[in-house]
């Protein structure tokens, strides 16, 4: 009999980027019950068993999945995927007895201040950071630190509300916005960094760091977009040198420490300035972007995704399964339309044909409004492309996403 069979792994969030993990554990054997709001969403669809609740409401989600597991079927795991929930997932993992990060490590890692004041006190490299009380606290911040600073919700994800405070931006409004997208009201502000930003990907097994994914984040639209991050995709491998590759490995693995996770997964965002490696944040979860389910593995060849199902389910994962099997060049580009009323979209046929192209993805349809980028939920779709050397595989995307035309009409 499958290890597998007769078990039941709960996925905490049904979105479109949780879906290849979704169907990933029913192809494994797996019962598979998912929870969220929308009753539609791509992952409650494939889904065995449905739950609706909000991924972020952790009473609720504790109530359905408690009632679940007495009243339906035993769960055996929960996990979450593409969606910044890990302080659900702890509780329903507490409550029902299951493997899971400890929730007092979920919150901190929720938490973007009290994640950099762990950092700080631990000695790991960040930038310089301050909560932001009010408008003009912040101003008196600025005043002392000068320009340019990141200002941030303490709490949201997505990119939301993050801005880059240089001297043309209004410094009320930018803070007004911000302070909207924390749940909690809570701002703060830190040093920006430029250098190349990198992304990881990590399984900490019994305190050992294994980090399969890491990516250098294209950023080429920072200036077009400003005060807005808005990330472009990423290109693996990173094209860092070898010692400074080393220097990021050393800083995830104690920034991992630090947070508390000695045995997970932890997303990194991370900047190299001056040829020294900083944390920006560390998300305890898998990530979002197609980065674990699609860029890693065939960049690499490791399932980091089969890895946290079976941590999910107190299933044995070795270490040698999270070492790189080869190296492939892999890109992601996105799409940025016109603002506007999408009246045609052309090219995704032809787009997919491409060579090395291995993933296209087109967001919207005719009819949909398209809004000028605040976040990196704004793009219109995606390509993942695919070559022997990086630079191959990044002309190749970025040609695919050239050749998708989204023609939209004002509003």
């Amino acid at each position: 009999m499958s290890e597998y069979a007769e078990k039941t792994l709960f996925f905490v969030g049904g979105g479109a980027e949780a879906l290849p993990g979704i169907e990933k554990a029913r192809d494994l054997g797996l019962h598979v019950v998912v929870s969220d709001l929308n009753p539609d969403a791509p992952g409650m669809l494939a889904a065995h068993d449905q739950l609706v609740a909000s991924t972020y409401d952790v009473a609720t989600t504790l109530s359905v999945a408690k009632r679940y597991h007495r009243e339906v079927r035993r769960i055996d795991g929960v996990m979450c995927l593409a969606t910044d929930v890990p302080l659900t997932v702890a509780a329903v993992a507490a409550e029902l007895g299951l493997p899971g990060i400890p929730v007092a490590v979920a919150a901190r890692a929720m938490d973007k201040l009290a994640m950099k004041r762990q950092f700080a006190m631990d000695g790991v490299a960040i930038p310089w950071f301050s909560p932001a009380d009010s408008a003009r606290h912040l101003h008196e911040l600025v005043a002392e630190q000068g320009l340019p600073l990141v200002l941030k919700p303490v709490d949201s994800r997505g990119g939301r509300g993050v801005q880059r405070l240089t001297p043309d931006v209004d410094l009320t409004a930018a803070y007004a916005r911000a302070l909207g997208h924390s749940p909690t009201s809570r701002v703060m502000v830190e040093r920006y960094l430029p250098g190349p930003q990198i992304s990881t990907e990590s399984i900490i097994l019994d305190g050992e760091c294994h980090t399969p994914g890491f990516a250098d984040r294209n950023y080429e639209f920072i200036d077009r977009y400003a005060p807005n991050f808005i990330e472009n995709g990423g290109t693996m491998p990173s094209c860092l040198p070898g010692s400074t590759r080393e220097a990021v490995l050393d800083l995830v693995r104690q920034a991992a420490a630090s947070l508390g996770v000695t045995r997970g997964v932890v997303k990194g965002d991370l900047v190299v300035s001056a040829g020294k490696p900083y944390v920006i944040e560390l998300a305890a979860r898998l990530s979002g972007g197609w980065f674990c389910t699609h860029e890693i593995p065939l960049n690499v060849g490791v399932d980091l995704v089969l890895a946290v199902i079976r941590l999910s389910l107190g299933l044995p994962v070795t270490a040698s399964s999270l070492q790189p099997r080869y190296e492939r060049g892999v890109a992601l580009r996105l799409l940025f339309p016109q603002p506007g009323r999408v009246i045609a979209i052309e090219g995704e046929q032809s787009a997919r044909a491409m060579p090395g192209v291995a993933m296209v993805r087109v967001a919207v349809r005719p009819g949909d409004i398209v809004v000028q980028p605040t976040d990196s939920n704004a793009s219109a779709g995606m390509v993942i492309a695919v070559a022997e050397e990086r630079d191959e595989a990044a002309r190749r995307a970025e040609a695919a996403i050239r050749t998708i035309r989204v023609r939209t009409e004002p509003v």
